[in-house]
């Protein structure tokens, strides 16, 4: 139960930072045609990326398993977009998760699906992922878990999926299948009502088929397949300062035959009222057989409700 009680008051405080009132309103009449209604939508991008933002730094396994009900439950969104005109084109989005809460066994499958055409009526997105995620807490501190991604893009090696300004060369290193299932035991090395840091191991099977761009000039490519032992490391560490401020630091590192993938992003979250919530992060993000490894990302999300 003290578990319990420490998860409940960083749930709190996440949420205290992640929640200030953003300010909602209804689309006024003319707004379509006056051009609001897609301001308004680029306003609630930016909020929902905030709020992303947020979210990151909350690990609902922080301090042990969420006092979450118990028994099956789910969802399901579906999104289409279909434009005439000046543009003709589709986009097509669903997405469903389903989950389980038994005592000490919590799991979930989530699934993704993305397709989409451009204005020739070509496909120029048709991508599929699913996960899964498992845990079992033995006790407070160690617990077992087993996770899996398959991800797979139909158009990783078709240049109609590039961006405008890439060029067929770009089409070099892009996965047209990527999957991971791994288990192992993990560790809550320190549990306590200000710090929490746990620790967890898995080994499993990786599989990749990656494009391998010969001859960009002449157009040719092939598709490398790889199938090997994936070792997963990754660290969790919080740290709350006081009522007000926590400090988070998550890394992951997995390697495999393919390439060596590593994250870390730490993180600084504060309120300094009931309304204003800052957090700044730096991410590092480094793929062992990229031209340039790695990628660093400076992120600042403020929100302020009144």
């Amino acid at each position: 139960m003290k578990a319990f009680a420490y998860l409940a008051g960083a749930t709190a405080l996440a949420a205290a930072l992640s929640s200030p009132a953003f300010a909602q309103s209804e689309i006024a009449t003319g707004a379509n045609a006056t051009g609001i209604s897609q301001v308004n939508e680029g306003m609630k991008d930016v909020e929902e990326a905030v709020r992303d933002d947020f979210d990151r730094s909350a690990d609902s396994y922080r301090f042990g398993t969420p006092d979450s009900a118990e028994g099956v439950f789910g969802s399901v969104a579906l999104s289409y977009v279909g434009r005439t005109g000046n543009s003709e084109n589709q986009d097509f989005s669903l997405s469903g998760r389903i989950s389980s809460n038994q005592g000490a066994f919590s799991q979930s499958v989530g699934i993704l699906l993305e397709y989409g055409e451009d204005n020739n009526g070509e496909k120029d997105t048709d991508k599929t992922s699913t996960i899964y995620e498992g845990m079992y807490s033995i006790n407070d501190r160690f617990y077992g878990f087993a996770l899996g991604r398959l991800t797979t893009d139909a158009l990783a090696d078709d240049p109609v999926s590039l961006d405008e300004g890439d060029t067929f060369d770009d089409l070099d290193g892009r996965m047209k299948r990527d999957a991971y299932f791994g288990f192992g035991p993990g560790y809550r090395i320190i549990n306590n009502g200000t710090t929490a840091w746990r620790m967890q191991a898995a080994v499993g099977i990786r599989y990749t088929k990656a494009v391998n761009v010969i001859d960009p000039v002449a157009e040719t490519l092939e598709t490398v397949s790889d199938t090997g032992v994936g070792y997963l490391v990754s660290s969790r560490f919080y740290h709350r300062f006081n009522e007000t401020m926590f400090l988070t630091n998550d890394t992951d590192y997995l390697t495999s035959d393919a390439n060596d993938t590593a994250t870390n992003e730490l993180g600084l979250n504060f309120k300094m009222a009931d309304s204003f919530a800052t957090r700044i992060s730096y991410k590092t993000e480094y793929v062992s057989d990229r031209a340039i490894r790695t990628d660093n990302t400076l992120g600042v999300s403020l929100v302020y409700g009144f």
